[in-house]
């Protein structure tokens, strides 16, 4: 990011220290609550549907979200908002089934449902997904907000790093995840607090107004979700909204940090409330930040103001922040961009330790005592902390670029088939271990190809292919992969299990076994 001269009022720095104060002060209200690791990772399982809903909120918001997103709206228009708007579309179908399913067959980790129908494979294999999906995933959210802090203060994004990264550590270690949905409601209304002050500054900015910002905006083609090309190789909508579906259903489906929201709430029908609540804030917010960057665009675009010429789009909105808003607010802004990283890296802190505990260390210590694991889930929060911190340090060092394409193209990779392994363990009952090891290994293999016959690097003053096959070099654009390798694993897996037959699944552990429940509960009499 291209350094900020104006520097924040004492002001600001008053209502930021605060700010992160409360976090301790919410931490320790509630460090004395944690008497085991059941109550440590899922809050007693008490909690209420708003509250859960606001932090499923706060945890998807991000500073991806906070900074990345108007980034994208200045530099080009919002065709990476199309992934976002699938998500709703996917969960009002979904949710009802999924919710009470995983409440009904899992303690802890959301992996425990693969292992129970396809067998441990299945559940080492997409619990190690998620794990190195999320450490991705922090490492960003923790550079993107080193690098804004950095150009708004001045500050080192070394120190930054550091600083963040062990309050968020120590905040998350004491307080658990009753502490996290609690402090995650407060910052959920302080990020959207500070995203509607900005944009609404910024929209009567300008003279004309908001209609004025629109007509600039839509004059230079900053408005609307194309190309619509049908085509695979460049980035289109229809890339997006693909990627967008799996994405909804791995998210949903088989990502732990949310469904360990699930099991805070006090029953199926609040878990379910909670999840709508949760997606249906996300995506007017995530539309809010993308038209942020919009609206930048046509501000500068207006008032003619010429930005340095080594300015990342990235650095546009923490320009207008620390040059255009008054003195308090400010402050407030920097308040919400902290809180949306803080909140989203203090729950995937708790989910990471709660995968080591669940997922690895009881299988080898099974007869740990309550607080033993109590213990070990802090051991384990701690340790993935400091890996969040390395992985943040190592983008500050190898100096990222277009934090959001990474953000995607990570998940892309990551994903690993593990959406198609939730699609046929719900919906296929002929689907066996046979087939879905046969599927795994397809699936391994088909990303090793895309990922070293797509990816350059440079050799000899010249980019390369890692692994160059000629005509048979994957060719798509690279957000496909994932949405490919979750097809691989289900064509695969499905295949070999029509060839070695087996007994077919336990009805509970599927759709069927739901839609009759249903049907029973349908048919008593009330």
């Amino acid at each position: 990011m291209t350094g900020i001269t104006t520097s924040a009022h004492f002001i600001d720095y008053a209502i930021v220290i605060a700010t992160l104060a409360l976090s301790i002060v919410v931490g320790l209200r509630f460090s004395g609550r944690q008497k085991d690791a059941g109550y440590y990772f899922k809050a007693g399982g008490k909690l209420p549907s708003w509250a859960i809903g606001m932090s499923i909120l706060a945890t998807v918001i991000s500073s991806v979200t906070f900074i990345a997103y108007p980034g994208e709206g200045f530099s080009s228009n919002w065709i990476r908002l199309v992934q976002g708007l699938m998500v709703p579309l996917v969960l009002l179908i979904i949710v009802w089934m999924i919710v009470p399913l995983y409440r009904k067959v899992i303690r802890l980790s959301a992996y425990e449902y693969f292992e129970k129908r396809f067998g441990f494979l299945a559940r080492l294999y997409s619990s190690l997904g998620f794990t190195l999906n999320h450490f991705a995933r922090m490492g960003t959210v923790l550079y993107l907000l080193s690098l804004a802090l950095n150009s708004m203060t001045g500050i080192d994004t070394v120190y930054i790093v550091l600083v963040i990264g062990v309050f968020v550590v120590l905040f998350t270690i004491i307080g658990g995840m009753e502490a996290i949905v609690w402090l995650d409601v407060i910052q959920g209304f302080l990020l959207i607090s500070g995203g509607i002050i900005a944009l609404a500054i910024l929209l009567f900015s300008v003279e004309g107004g908001p209609v004025r910002i629109w007509e600039v905006a839509a004059e230079n083609g900053k408005i609307g979700f194309g190309p619509f090309d049908f085509d695979f190789v460049n980035l289109t909508f229809w890339v997006m909204a693909i990627n967008g579906i799996f994405y909804a259903i791995q998210k949903y489906g088989a990502d732990q940090t949310i469904v360990q929201r699930y099991l805070t709430a006090k029953s199926d029908k609040e878990a379910i409330k909670a999840s709508l609540i949760g997606i249906l804030f996300c995506v007017p917010v995530w539309a809010m930040f993308m038209f942020i960057g919009t609206a930048l665009f046509s501000y500068y675009h207006i008032s003619g103001e010429v930005l340095p010429p080594d300015m990342k789009p990235d650095s546009v909105f923490p320009l207008f922040i620390m040059t255009k808003l008054p003195v308090g607010v400010v402050g407030l802004v920097i308040s919400a961009l902290i809180a949306a990283a803080f909140s989203s890296l203090d729950s995937d802190l708790n989910c990471l330790s709660a995968i080591c505990l669940e997922d690895y260390y009881l299988r080898w210590k099974p007869d740990t005592s309550a607080k033993g694991q109590l213990l070990a889930g802090r051991l384990f929060t701690f340790l993935a902390g400091a890996g969040t911190i390395i992985v943040a340090l190592f983008y500050v060092f190898s100096g990222g670029e277009g934090v959001l394409g990474i953000v995607f193209t990570l998940y892309a990779i990551f994903s690993g088939g593990i959406a198609g392994m939730f699609l046929l363990g719900i919906f296929s009952r002929r689907t066996n271990k046979k087939g879905m090891y046969a599927g795994i290994l397809a699936c391994i293999l088909f990303t090793f190809y895309a990922v070293l016959t797509s990816t350059t690097v440079e050799w000899g003053g010249r980019e390369v292919l890692l692994m160059d096959l000629g005509n048979l070099n994957f060719t798509h654009h690279k957000y496909m992969i994932g949405v490919y390798s979750h097809v691989v694993l289900m064509i695969v897996a499905y295949g070999v299990s029509l060839l070695f037959p087996a007994k077919p699944a336990e009805e509970s552990l599927t759709w069927y076994g739901w839609r009759k429940l249903k049907r029973q509960q349908n048919s008593e009499p009330s």
